[in-house]
This record gives structure tokens, C-alpha cells and sequence, in this order.
């Protein structure tokens, strides 16, 4: 799946916030505290999760604008 520059800033930013929290649960894990640990963990996959495959308000113009562009600039046929 290939990602615009913009999508892949956004995506960054969401890592950059969520390895604290990974991080954190990691180390509670580690710390014997299974509980507030996988939590932790949870919550910082959910939010990688989210930022993937949850679909925006700002993220709908360029799901329109790609859509239209496929179908009415279509790549003329190869003639032999």
C-alpha cells in the first residue's frame, strides 16, 4: 500500500508518541506488573492501529480525488 508523503509524516508523529508508551509497558512487564503493562502495550498498538486504517475526515478528499483520476484519465490501450 503506498503512502503520500503527508500520510507518511502523520505516521511518524503517531510512532514518535506511541514508543514512549510501548516503552513503558515494556519495562512494567518486565517489572513483574502484568496488568498496567499489557495495557501499555495495548494502547499504543491501538493507536499505531488507529492512525492506519481509520479513515479521516482530512483523509477523504484524497480518496475522492484518486478514485476520479482512475476513472476518467484512463492510460490509452497499447496498439501492435
Amino acid at each position: 500500500m503506498a503512502r503520500s508523503i503527508m500520510e507518511m509524516v502523520g505516521f511518524a508523529a503517531t510512532l514518535a508518541l506511541a514508543a514512549p508508551i510501548a516503552l513503558f509497558g515494556v519495562e512494567q512487564l518486565v517489572a513483574g506488573d502484568r496488568l498496567v503493562g499489557g495495557a501499555a502495550l495495548g494502547i499504543a498498538a491501538l493507536m499505531l492501529a488507529v492512525e492506519q486504517y481509520l479513515t479521516t475526515p482530512t483523509d477523504l478528499p484524497g480518496k475522492v480525488v484518486d478514485g476520479t483520476v482512475g476513472r476518467v484519465a484512463k492510460e490509452p490501450d497499447e496498439e501492435e
